[in-house]
């Protein structure tokens, strides 16, 4: 059913304007190019504290101390995976001043929600960061080892409850459904409890609500340096610098699981305005400020735009609709 050995990355779709030549250069083909942003909203589609909460709140930060964009108003708007601000982000055609972050989850969430409006209405500006996966427990769950969970797990799957903070086709959910396949387990038989976001899955991790979540290491990065949350594995290729705790290939599970996040905006926007938005993130992503955010969050630089960006993209539609399809779900 699912692939042993997969990168699992999706931001927008989009694809006929992506064909115009976005590219990482495009903001220099207008004097405007080091125009300074203001006024510039930037929507998060579910609840403080998750991944894209984090991310976009970095950005703008960045943007505001790089001296690449003033007052960016970041916001949340968060219901149904992502789609509800999908849906306002869409209606909001030609709004040169707004953009939203998203990634994998809102991908899957036009399936498993049937969303009328898809990611293919919106303009696609950049992908941002790519980031690790991770397996969590609270600090006094029963599981110290990663191979105690799958022991359980296995013996009694619809008892050990996963949460993610992604609904059904999201990141979160693709993680467990990915992991339960390797380690033997039927993906239709895990129990799995969807989150508006990491911040509403915090609570049930350290409340021992759920057996264990999969998410991504940064959304409960203060916990784990806390000692509240314990972290059994990462799911990429390598460990993480920030994150004591071996890779799944480390402990014999044959899976890498990565995910990531960027910006689309909504269509129709004129060529300047997308140029601008394009030059502004180009300038973030060169910053020094956005390095160090990168080093000090473990956030692997992705940065793509463009036709190959588009191609990536397409290829990765077809895999969440291939596998949402084996569950049932698309």
């Amino acid at each position: 059913m699912f692939t042993r050995t997969v990168r699992v990355t999706a931001v927008a779709l989009g694809f006929a304007l992506l064909a115009t030549g976005c590219g990482a250069t495009a903001t220099k083909d207008i004097g405007g190019a080091d125009t300074t942003l203001s006024g510039t909203r930037l929507m998060v589609p579910n609840t403080a504290g998750g991944g894209y909460d984090t991310t976009a709140r970095t950005a703008a930060k960045v943007m505001e101390d790089a001296g690449i964009a003033s007052g960016v108003e970041v916001f949340n708007l968060p219901g149904a995976g992502g789609t509800v601000g999908l849906a306002r982000l869409v209606n909001e055609k030609g709004d040169g001043d707004l953009a939203m972050m998203m990634g994998l989850g809102v991908v899957g969430s036009v399936y498993t929600n049937k969303s009328k409006t898809t990611l293919a209405d919106t303009t696609p500006l950049a992908r941002l960061i790519e980031e690790s996966g991770a397996i969590v427990v609270s600090e006094d769950s029963p599981y110290r080892t990663l191979g105690q969970l799958v022991t359980a797990w296995k013996a009694n799957p619809g008892k050990v409850t996963v949460g993610g903070g992604s609904s059904p086709g999201g990141p979160d959910h693709l993680l467990p459904m990915q992991l339960a396949q390797a380690v033997g387990i039927d993906p239709k038989k895990v129990n799995y409890i969807p989150y508006d976001g990491g911040g509403d899955l915090l609570p049930s991790i350290l409340g021992n609500k759920v057996a264990f979540g999969a998410s991504g290491y940064s959304e409960f990065l203060d916990q784990i340096k806390a000692g509240q949350v314990r972290v059994l594995a990462v799911t990429g290729e390598q460990r993480v610098d920030a994150v004591d705790a071996p890779t799944l290939e480390e402990q014999g599970v044959d899976l890498v699981f990565t995910n990531w996040r960027g910006m689309v905006a909504p269509p129709g926007l004129t060529d300047d305005a997308r140029k601008r938005l394009m030059g502004a993130l180009d300038r973030m992503h060169e910053s020094k400020e956005w390095k160090a955010e990168l080093t000090q969050r473990g956030w692997t630089d992705a940065y793509l735009t463009g036709e190959e960006f588009g191609t990536f993209l397409t290829e990765q539609d077809e895999r969440v609709a291939d596998v949402l399809g084996r569950l049932g779900l698309a």
